[in-house]
């Protein structure tokens, strides 16, 4: 059976390889292009390409489960809420409600869906409602108006009880560490358990697991006074995990931490993540660590979303001046990665194609760098149009002018990495996927255009109450 397969096989081949020679052979030569004025305008966008859709984000895909959602959600702080909404939805401004009610207006109308799994970041000025919002999605403060779905659970319409239950499956971690000081690191960690009526054997087997998750091995039998600032925060997290919650709430968790301290957390709450895959929501006001973390943000501005995506949806497309301006300054090429540089292949030329086969397919789109794939479709390299023009007159198989030494990508590769590549190089930059297969093409001359911040208004930086 093999044996005939493979007949079959090498019949496909040598069928596929006559066909390009008489391809070849009915092609008249084509004209002459200026080659070198083309070549060394190589960087030019290829004509009718399109950029690809910018990624939903690491784990965001059409269908995806949500973990939460939340639908016109609204909070008022004061004497007044009903009123305050009233005047609220006849367009009033949160300022104009205070005059007119003495209530404060600490969420509007907010949607949002936050899915399974993903780290979600809201973020914002001082007083814009993250906090509020964040503290809503297990009640412990009580919206005025508005739903809240939580895997599936309508947590607004749960009794004490159910709420209390409801609490067990959400982890919280704050910017104060919140620790006993007369207890243990084990007896910390194992708090929340004691508190849910499991007993000692299982909340400390529990407990060491999550201390070890977080790094914390060896200490659990030291007292918080005897730990760092940054190990205290890992404590924590590590009380928060040792309930095996749903969900994790981090409210400004890092913001006490010295920077080298605060970047070290960053990188171990994202190792973390992969190993466990919670949902996570995240508030900070540091937009470096909201790009760093996320993947995706929420930013709010007077309790209202002001654009909600991918840490590089917002930078390549601000949804207006209000966002644009948080970007000022930022260092984008670190935070931007090739799949938002990239541009779709017009033309893949198959290893098997003829030099003046594979010179009409360019000069049909205007180009004079075409990319090489063998029959699976995995990237071979690139062949020249001038060197194709050139061997016209020979015998000369394609694959005998591939260049097979190229530099190449990953969409997840960052733009900072990319451009050391770009400078080295006098080619456009494939970028291929975890199967070498092509599937974008870097011109180093738009390169500069996405990564460039643009002049934006300044913030106001009122503090809102």
């Amino acid at each position: 059976m093999s044996s005939t397969l493979g007949s079959i096989r090498d019949a496909l081949d040598r069928l596929e390889a006559d066909l390009s020679h008489h391809l070849d052979q009915l092609f008249m030569p084509v004209h002459r292009w200026t080659r070198e004025a083309q070549i060394a305008a190589y960087s030019g966008s290829p004509r009718k390409s399109r950029a690809l859709p910018a990624a939903e984000g690491a784990r965001g895909v059409s269908g995806e489960r949500m973990a939460i959602s939340v639908r016109g959600l609204t909070k008022v702080f004061g004497p007044k809420p009903e009123e305050a909404i009233r005047l609220l939805e006849e367009g009033l401004s949160k300022q104009e409600v205070l005059h007119r009610t003495g209530s404060v207006v600490g969420l509007t109308g907010v949607d949002l869906d936050i899915r399974e799994g993903e780290i979600f970041v809201i973020m914002g000025l001082s007083g814009c409602g993250k906090s509020t919002l964040q503290r809503t999605l297990n009640r412990l403060v009580e919206p005025t108006a508005g739903t809240i779905v939580v895997n599936g659970v309508d947590v607004r319409a749960l009794d004490e009880a159910g709420l209390r239950q409801f609490r067990r499956q959400i982890g919280m971690v704050f910017q104060n560490f919140g620790l006993l000081p007369h207890r243990s690191i084990l007896d910390n960690v194992a708090y929340g358990l004691e508190v849910q009526g499991i007993g000692a054997e299982e909340r400390y087997a529990r407990a060491m697991r999550a201390i070890e998750l977080v790094g914390l091995k060896g200490y659990e039998r030291s007292y918080p006074s005897e730990l760092s600032g940054g190990m205290k925060q890992r404590v924590g997290l590590a009380r928060a995990l040792a309930t095996d919650p749903a969900i994790l709430l981090m409210d400004e968790a890092f913001s006490a931490l010295d920077p080298l301290i605060r970047k070290n957390m960053q990188d171990e709450l994202l190792d973390l993540h992969e190993k466990v895959g919670k949902t996570i929501v995240f508030v900070t006001h540091d937009l470096d660590e909201a790009l760093k973390l996320g993947d995706r943000i929420a930013i709010m501005k007077d309790g209202q979303i002001a654009q909600v995506g991918t840490p590089e949806d917002i930078l390549s497309n601000p949804a207006n001046d209000y966002v644009a301006s948080f970007l000022d300054g930022i260092d984008r090429t670190r935070v931007m990665s090739c799949e938002a540089l990239m541009k779709k292949p017009e033309l893949v030329i198959p290893l098997r194609t003829g030099p003046r086969t594979a010179l009409k397919m360019l000069d049909d789109i205007g180009q004079v760098i075409g990319f090489v794939a063998d029959k699976d479709k995995r990237f071979v390299g690139l062949v020249k149009a001038e060197d194709l023009l050139r061997s016209l007159g020979a015998n000369t198989a394609l694959s005998e002018m591939v260049n097979t030494e190229v530099r190449t990508v990953r969409p997840e590769t960052k733009v900072e990495d990319l451009i050391p590549i770009l400078v080295e190089t006098d080619y456009p930059i494939p970028v291929l996927n975890d199967q070498d297969v092509l599937v974008g093409i870097i011109y180093p001359g738009s390169v500069m255009d996405k990564i460039r911040p643009e002049s934006t208004a300044e913030v106001p930086l009122e503090v809102e109450a």
